[in-house]
Order: structure tokens, then C-alpha cells, then sequence
């Protein structure tokens, strides 16, 4: 499909764009990281000059593993197995422990941020278990 005329252009005029926009992009990049164009010149930069890479995960991931060096930051959380219990600060300086299984907290309330659809399909699966384990016992 596409292939009109009409979708070549627009292609081409979103190519065109493209490349503008990359610079802008770029710029905005070194400005955020305080990068100086006076400054020292790291292999990256050298390697693509001017140029940002867009590496996937898989990418990501051989660099680590070549590199080998593994940095914990203090206050990151380790992810819960689903029988654990996760406290987190309220809002008056309240604790409230939230089952991650259930997300409910000890009052058997869900999170605020917790959408209703996501509600809905967690009680619709607890019921399909819950049925699950009746007839087991029946038979």
C-alpha cells in the first residue's frame, strides 16, 4: 500500500523533517548533560560526531556484562515476590503495607493511583481462581 504519489511526498517531507529536527534534538541533549562544544571530546562523540544513538536493550545489556560492574543505588527497591508485603509512607506520616499480590492495604483498600480497570481485572481473575479451587474441592 502507500504508494501514491501523495504518500511519497509526505515521506519525503517527513524525512526532510527529520533530519532538522535531529539537530535541535541534539543541541537540547548537550545542553541538558552540560556538554560544551570547547570541552574534551569522549569516544562517543568521536565515533558518531554529532550523532545520537538509539541503542535496544539487548545492546544494552552485552555493554554491562562486558563491563561487569554492577552500581546499586541505595534507594532503589527490590522488586517483591507476590506473597510479600510492601510498606510504603501515607500521607500524614501514616505507614500503610500493601499486599502485592492483591495491591490491597491492611484495610483492604486499593492505592489511589491504582486505575479501576486494573481493579476490576484483579478482582475478575480472583473470582476465575476462586471457582478454579471449588470444583477441585467438589470432585
Amino acid at each position: 500500500m502507500a504508494k501514491s504519489l501523495r504518500s511519497r511526498w509526505k515521506r519525503k517531507c517527513r524525512a526532510v523533517k527529520r533530519e532538522r529536527y535531529a539537530v535541535k534534538e541534539l543541541a537540547r541533549l548537550k545542553k541538558m548533560l552540560g556538554i560544551k562544544e570547547e570541552e574534551k571530546v569522549t569516544e562517543s562523540e568521536v565515533m558518531e560526531s554529532d550523532q545520537v544513538i538509539f541503542l535496544d536493550a539487548g545492546e544494552i545489556n552485552k555493554k554491562k556484562k562486558n563491563k561487569k560492574v554492577i552500581e546499586e543505588d541505595p534507594e532503589d527497591v527490590e522488586m517483591s515476590s507476590d506473597e510479600e508485603k510492601i510498606e510504603v509512607d501515607g500521607e500524614n506520616g501514616k505507614k500503610r503495607i500493601f499486599s502485592s499480590k492483591t495491591l490491597k492495604d491492611q484495610n483492604g483498600q486499593y492505592p489511589v493511583w491504582l486505575h479501576k480497570r486494573k481493579i476490576a481485572k484483579i478482582n475478575k481473575v480472583n473470582k476465575k481462581n476462586l471457582k478454579k479451587k471449588s470444583k477441585k474441592r467438589r470432585r
